[in-house]
């Protein structure tokens, strides 16, 4: 009975190690990487915050920035912790310029238009 409740007891330290490899680490990893963006923010960084908002930082303080959020320079201030990435993130738009750029280098394909389909279903 006793190596039965030993052998348990290395199984639940075995989960335990596990769990802490696989959930607990990368979290707290991913969190300092966070704070560590956060607190090198700096003038003139373009950023985008978790609710989208993207704006060029004006102005930073210990727990704050003031980001201009148009060309209209409509400035908002928001807490650092608000900050999601620095840049602009937008999936859509390098795939779109990837797409137009292989359109350009390839010829275009001669397509037929309505006027012309009708044409020849008439036919």
């Amino acid at each position: 009975m006793d190596q039965n409740m030993m052998s348990t007891l290395v199984m639940i330290a075995v989960l335990f190690v596990i769990m802490y490899f696989l959930m607990i680490r990368p979290e707290n990893k991913r969190k300092k990487k966070a704070q560590e963006m956060r607190d090198s923010l700096k003038k003139g960084d373009v950023i985008t915050t978790i609710g989208g908002i993207v704006g060029k930082i004006v102005s930073v303080s210990n727990d704050t920035i003031v980001i201009e959020t148009s060309d209209d320079r409509v400035r908002m201030e928001l807490t650092k912790w608000a900050v999601s990435t620095t840049g602009v993130q937008s999936g859509e738009q390098p795939e779109e310029k990837k797409k137009d750029k292989k359109e350009a280098a390839e010829e275009p394909a001669e397509v037929p238009t309505v006027e012309e389909s009708s044409e020849a279903e008439e036919k």
